[in-house]
């Protein structure tokens, strides 16, 4: 085989396109892998882990504020230098050592983002490369606004690389990234507003429990202003103003720094998928069940940019398996997506799993919907939470839990307990029947079901 000719060119480098790379070269398939940032894919280096570093202060200011006079005599005092320091102990040395074991395992590597040729063929770093199998798994990229002066919007990787936090911050786009930032960039000490075209913000979780949030987000002094089109923002000095539509009127804000969290897109632009013969939507690219492309089946998407996937770390790896199963194996393996949870890191955190309310009425004649705001129960009191809530949804006729959201100081763990719950099939009484540590947070589970 020639060197610009591959069994497996992997362009990501990524959880997903890791996995794919690492099974298909311990098959002794012939592999390379080729991405325009910084090897490790965003989840390890600008995403969820340095997120998750920088809420751990959060927290800590969070607990020793609310227990301030109840033990804790001083609230913490956020350091954002020292926080992004540290944040840096985990998040720089992931490309270097990124590469450093894929080339231990005979793997080559490009810097550069290619495009495609024809069926085969990718152009990269100026050299043609031959593969007999192109697997994209390049991920999600900020969605990009087309308004004037859209250039001075930052993005969620200038967030968490923010040497000094600004003192006024606008997000525009009021979705997990944006409230989770809102949340921290507040509690650090920032004045903050969240702008958005909805009528409220993470559409996609459960209304009352994002009710809940709300209110609370505002008594951190996070101002929300909804059902408002972005329309142009121009940059003065030092501060930026944003001109946006609200109820047929033009308003204008003001503030050193606006951040473009609107969402999301697959990471396709400048892959020249059209010369490949790879049909995609805004989904990403078209797959079948085996994770193949619909229109070249020698083109294996996997990760965040399949339109099979949701933007969860868990799920691209497991697509990465099933790719690389197919490519080894030939097409025997099909993507099956179980139960998965997702997690809002605000403070506290919202967490979803299963159907929603509405969803579950749509499926079953009867449900039982048990929602209530616990900040009585005993776990919230011992550490004076201001917010736990919960909505759990059963079958009525069979008591099978079938939903499960949480609002809380511990909701992105426990939120575990009713995956495994309802991958099982439990039922209330299943959850009643069990013993659980007490006082714990996944002890109080008994009573919400």
């Amino acid at each position: 085989m020639e060197d610009n000719e591959f069994d497996v060119f992997v362009i990501g480098s990524g959880v997903a396109g890791q996995t794919v790379a690492k099974a298909c070269t311990d098959k002794g398939l012939k592999v390379a892998v080729t991405d325009n940032r910084e090897f490790g894919g965003t989840c390890a280096n600008r995403g969820c882990d340095p997120k998750k570093i920088l809420l751990g202060a959060i927290e800590a200011y969070e607990l020793s504020e609310n227990l301030k006079g109840k033990g804790i005599s001083k609230t913490a005092k956020i350091d954002w230098k020292q926080l992004q320091k540290f944040k840096r102990n985990f998040t720089s040395n992931i490309p270097a050592s990124t590469e450093h074991n894929l080339i231990e395992l005979g793997i080559t590597l490009f810097h550069q983002s290619p495009t495609f040729l024809d069926k085969n063929t990718l152009l990269v770093e100026g050299k043609k490369i031959i593969a007999k199998k192109i697997v994209i798994a390049t991920g999600l990229v900020p969605r990009t606004l087309t308004l004037p002066g859209a250039k001075h919007f930052k993005e969620s990787d200038d967030f968490l690389n923010l040497k000094k936090l600004p003192k006024k911050i606008v997000f525009v786009g009021g979705g997990y990234i944006g409230m989770e930032f809102a949340h921290m960039a507040a509690r650090a000490g920032a004045k903050v507003t969240v702008i958005d075209t909805g009528k409220r913000p993470l559409h996609a979780f459960d209304v009352d429990l994002v009710d809940e949030l709300r209110k609370y987000s505002e008594t951190l002094g996070i101002n929300f202003i909804f059902n408002a089109k972005p329309i142009a923002l121009k940059k003065k000095r030092k501060q930026l103003t944003l001109t946006y539509e609200l109820k047929g009127k033009e308003h204008t804000i003001e503030a050193e720094t606006f951040f473009n969290t609107t969402g999301r897109v697959p990471a396709l632009a400048s892959l020249d998928l059209e010369k490949g013969n790879v049909d995609f939507s805004d989904k990403g690219v078209e797959t079948n069940a085996y994770l193949q492309s619909t229109s070249n089946a020698n083109v294996h998407a996997c990760g965040d940019v399949s339109d099979k996937n949701l933007p969860l770390t868990p799920l691209s790896g497991r697509q990465g398996y099933v790719v690389a199963e197919n490519i080894i194996n030939g097409n025997n393996k099909e993507l099956e997506v179980p139960v998965i949870p997702s997690v809002v890191f605000t403070s506290p955190n919202l967490a979803t799993v299963g159907y929603s309310e509405e969803e579950a009425r749509s499926r079953y004649k009867n449900i039982r919907v048990n929602f209530e705001v616990a900040t009585d129960w005993f776990n919230a009191k011992r550490i004076n939470a201001p917010l736990y809530a919960f909505k759990i949804i059963m079958n009525d006729r069979t008591g099978e839990i079938v939903g499960a959201h949480l609002l809380g100081p511990d909701a992105g763990e426990t939120i575990n307990i009713f995956t495994l719950a309802i991958t099982n099939k439990m039922t209330d009484k299943d959850i009643k029947s069990t013993i659980f540590s007490y006082p714990s947070w996944g002890n109080d589970i008994k009573s919400m079901v």
